[in-house]
């Protein structure tokens, strides 16, 4: 149920019982799915079955709207059939069994909404505000606006011709903070000393530099961390933990280029590092690191041609770019007509096949009881920054991400335990404090939008520092329907 003004019914065609004087248009909804959906009460007197109509975009989700005077109602859902009450809302026992109840009042700031985000014992910490998880249309003016239309291509290339404008105009010095410290490693550091430290600075990322060249030569990045544990655990490893303790960055590096067959995009020992400098265009900047299947560039700046003295400013990154994005265009949505668009309606991310689809592919989702093993090997065959961790029903829990790896240098917690044993619950559990609920961790595990939600909330999600992908839910019941991440977002605006 939703309130939005007085003229919000009239406007999206609602139906009702009221009893004279001042009502409240207010909006039932059902996210549990269904052929056949009605809703009845007391304010129908039990008498009539409003019919609910299914969202656009959303088909298991149906609503009605009804005009109601202040008061307590009581009502149920009549699905395919059968009566069904919300286990999410306020209930007690009535004339017709279990109903839910709804207490209205003249302050529509009071009313109780039918999509509760804090339903005690829920994990509803993880970051979906309030506002956004309870609608599942959006609002713009007190007027619902329904029925969701794809997207124009025409609306798309003029989109993408002004993004690409802008960041054509724009360097790399727009990336650069007023203030802040990067933190780069030598590469004759122990291999174990370095994720110690990548752990205790709260960076997934880190420069390495060759001090007997005078020059930045790769990055040490949690993939490194996953393949080196994975390598301890196997069988006829030539890296046993007494080495961990003096193997540097350097020597792992070149085994790990010898070993899996390929040159590490982040490691050139004997050519130019990929990096970016100051004076790139943001453009540049952006398809560097997807042409380069990286998620960060160092921003490098020598005064002299052939590179010598280089001097490390920051390490670029698509949240940044898209930072920069959405600062510039949120209060001019009108020169980005896509912006406004509902995800579902434009051709972006993976999402769940649908009903018989041969050429569909599953989500890759794991249970928290899974072992971090499982997990590991997903995110690295895969390809991906981070797996979505659901329940039986396939409603999201938390996610799990390649940094959080160096939570495993805490206290040399991989030095005891073995990846096949240890679930990915235990193992999530290493990165929180005590106080922390599951599925929250520095305000930002996981990242949530409806797939009714306009894109630029979706890319706002998506800016936020170490946030590589936003998990689209299904109102109510959180079961993940899709998946966009920030190469997703680029090569859509880049129009790759």
């Amino acid at each position: 149920m939703f309130s939005h003004g007085a003229d919000s019914a009239h406007d999206a065609g609602g139906v009702g019982v009221s009893s004279g004087g001042a009502t409240v248009p207010t909006r039932f909804v059902w996210p549990y799915g269904g052929k056949r959906v009605f809703l009845s009460g007391s304010f129908t007197r039990w008498s009539e079955h409003l019919p609910m109509s299914p969202v656009e975009g959303c088909p298991t989700v149906f609503q009605a709207i009804c005009s109601l005077s202040p008061g307590v109602y009581q009502y149920k859902f009549f699905v395919d059939g059968e009566w069904r009450h919300d286990d999410r809302q306020p209930t007690m026992m009535g004339e017709f069994g279990v109903v839910n109840t709804l207490s209205l009042t003249r302050d529509i700031s009071q009313i109780n909404t039918v999509l509760s985000p804090s339903t005690p014992g829920s994990r509803m910490n993880m970051d979906v505000d309030n506002e956004t998880f309870q609608r599942t249309v959006t609002v713009s003016d007190g007027a619902l606006q329904e029925g969701h239309q794809r997207v124009s291509e025409a609306s798309i290339q003029i989109s993408r011709c002004r993004v690409s404008e802008y960041l054509s105009l724009h360097t790399g010095y727009d990336l650069l903070p007023d203030s802040g410290k990067v933190i780069a490693l030598d590469i004759n550091l122990p291999v174990k000393q370095s994720f110690h430290i990548l752990h205790e600075q709260g960076i997934p990322v880190a420069p390495l530099w060759d001090s007997f060249r005078g020059q930045f030569v790769g990055l040490l990045s949690p993939l490194d961390f996953i393949l080196i544990l994975r390598e301890l655990e196997t069988h006829g490893s030539n890296l046993t933990e007494e080495q961990l303790e003096t193997h540097t960055i350097s020597a792992w590096k070149e085994g790990k280029r010898q070993n899996y067959g390929r040159n590490d995009g982040q490691w050139r020992p004997h050519q130019h590092l990929v990096h970016a400098t100051p004076y790139e265009s943001l453009r540049d900047i952006a398809l560097k690191i997807l042409q380069n299947g990286i998620s960060t560039v160092p921003v490098i700046y020598s005064p002299s041609s052939d590179g010598s003295f280089p001097q490390l400013l920051h390490l670029a990154s698509l949240s940044g770019i898209l930072k920069c994005i959405c600062r510039y265009f949120k209060n001019s949505t009108g020169n980005l007509p896509i912006l406004n668009q509902p995800v579902c309606t434009i051709p972006l991310g993976s999402w769940l096949p649908k009903i018989g689809d041969p050429n569909g592919r599953p989500l890759a989702m794991l249970r928290p009881n899974a072992s971090l093993s499982s997990a590991l090997n997903l995110l690295v065959q895969a390809g991906v920054s981070s797996i979505p961790i659901v329940d039986e029903n396939d409603s999201l829990l938390d996610t799990y991400s390649r940094s959080d790896i160096t939570a495993l240098a805490k206290d040399k917690v991989y030095t005891h335990v073995r990846l096949d044993e240890m679930t990915i619950h235990q193992a999530l559990q290493l990165g929180q404090d005590a106080n922390t609920p599951f599925g929250f961790f520095n305000g930002q595990r996981c990242q949530m939008c409806l797939r009714s939600d306009p894109l630029l909330k979706v890319m706002e999600r998506l800016a936020n520092p170490g946030v590589r992908r936003v998990f689209i839910v299904e109102a109510g019941s959180k079961r993940v329907e899709g998946i966009i991440s920030l190469s997703d977002i680029f090569k859509f605006l880049l129009g790759l």
